[in-house]
């Protein structure tokens, strides 16, 4: 289940990553740049003990090789049960929905959202708040529109793409 979390994020952002680099990422550019955020501290090992009842219940199959897993993989583990835990049943639902589609793709397209994923992660947290920003924009917009805009994306070339994706989006004014 935990790993269904994770996935379900990765797949969010990786979707948000290849949104962000559409040709409209112009058009959902956000009005103000956010404010950066602090850099992560390193990972302390997480100690089995120190995790509710609800959290080892969930993570039981990792009980056994705890200690040997790296501090980043604990912590991240432990922040995603705590995560799962914090879930609505419907959050919860969908989160499996997303695993299982995760689940059925070929292993060249997961391989290639897990590399969308680390271009994400290797962001700046200004950048990476307005991929999300923008993703959010495109999930609003009516699914005709979204149509359109993949398809107008799919028909540039690479250079196109790159293009677009490497120019700084225009400054938007005022509501739309």
């Amino acid at each position: 289940m935990i790993r269904a979390l994770f996935l379900c994020a990765s797949l969010l952002l990786a979707a948000a990553s290849a949104v962000a680099q559409t040709p409209v990422a112009q058009a959902l550019a956000p009005a103000q740049a956010p404010a950066p955020a602090a850099a992560p501290a390193p990972a302390a090992p997480k100690a089995w003990s120190s995790m509710s009842a609800q959290q080892q219940q969930l993570l039981h199959g990792y009980q056994d090789k705890w200690e040997s897993l790296p501090p980043e993989r604990q912590q991240s583990l432990a922040k995603g049960s705590q995560r799962w835990l914090s879930m609505s049943p419907e959050q919860r639902s969908s989160a499996q929905q997303r695993f299982t589609q995760w689940r059925a793709m070929p292993p060249e397209q997961q391989q290639q959202l897990r590399q969308r994923w680390q271009q994400f992660k290797s962001m700046p947290p200004e950048q990476q708040q307005q991929v999300r920003e923008s993703f959010h924009r495109f999930r609003q917009m009516p699914p005709e529109k979204r149509t359109e805009l993949r398809k107008q994306w799919h028909q540039m070339s690479p250079a196109e793409r790159r293009s677009v994706t490497q120019r700084p989006p225009p400054q938007r004014h005022g509501p739309r």
